[in-house]
């Protein structure tokens, strides 16, 4: 980390997916070990004293529910309504930050593994004023096709990275973009919004296992690594290790 004071963290959580993909079951609410997916999701984060602020964007019609028991969590925690797109949500949740926070994190409600290291990481590159994205390097052949499926070229996967969550930046650098409705509509991702201003973004080493919760058989795949890391059987890796 830098010299120099700890940095106040204020973290976007887009929640109001309508998780068609998961047969229109909100993934932030699947019950994971007994507890909702978000719950997982938000503690690695309450662990951080420097995590000041937390804003879990949902959909309109789970606004009042949520709010019934997710600011219970933590004094930290509010709730606001969601957009129609993911960058909607997370520029909805941004807004509602505080000004005097000094980054922003962006993280998956539906990526329940993530650890606290990963957290650290992130928020340690995005105090040296560049984007931070936590991931993990490809190591799957690659191929790109073309609409009817046949394979164009194998691209050389030595410089391909897989993106997860969190994804951290300079406050004032991640509510400048969001401003720009065409490029939120077009972001697959808030690094690709900071990408398209020009300004640096790095990736760092996340964990293999920080899988998002995204169709039914990812489910019991989180189960049972969420068992294992927490049976302390999970194999050691170093932080910068690949493979």
């Amino acid at each position: 980390m830098a010299s120099g004071p700890s940095p106040r963290v204020g973290v976007a959580i887009p929640a109001a997916g309508q998780g068609r993909r998961m047969g229109g079951r909100k993934k932030p609410f699947l019950t994971l070990a007994g507890e909702p997916l978000l719950v997982h999701a938000l503690r690695p984060f309450l662990a951080l004293e420097q995590v000041r602020h937390v804003v879990v964007a949902v959909s309109e019609e789970d606004l009042e529910e949520a709010r019934g028991w997710v600011p219970a969590l933590d004094s930290r925690v509010t709730v606001v309504a969601g957009g129609t797109t993911r960058s909607d949500s997370v520029a909805n949740a941004v807004q509602a930050l505080p000004e005097t926070v000094d980054l922003i994190l962006v993280h998956d409600a539906a990526r329940p593994l993530v650890s606290m290291g990963t957290v650290e990481r992130c928020i340690e590159g995005a105090s040296r004023g560049e984007g931070a994205v936590a991931g993990w390097p490809a190591t799957d052949t690659l191929k790109e096709v073309d609409a009817q499926l046949r394979i164009l070229r194998t691209p050389d996967r030595s410089g391909i990275w897989h993106a997860q969550t969190p994804q951290a930046f300079p406050a004032t650098v991640l509510r400048r973009v969001l401003e720009d409705p065409d490029l939120r509509a077009r972001a697959t991702d808030d690094a690709s919004l900071v990408e398209a201003a020009g300004i640096p973004v790095r990736m760092v080493h996340g964990e293999p296992d920080n899988l998002k919760v995204t169709r039914p058989e990812d489910l019991p795949v989180a189960e049972f690594l969420l068992a294992r890391r927490r049976a302390g059987d999970e194999p050691a890796r170093a932080a910068g290790e690949g493979g």
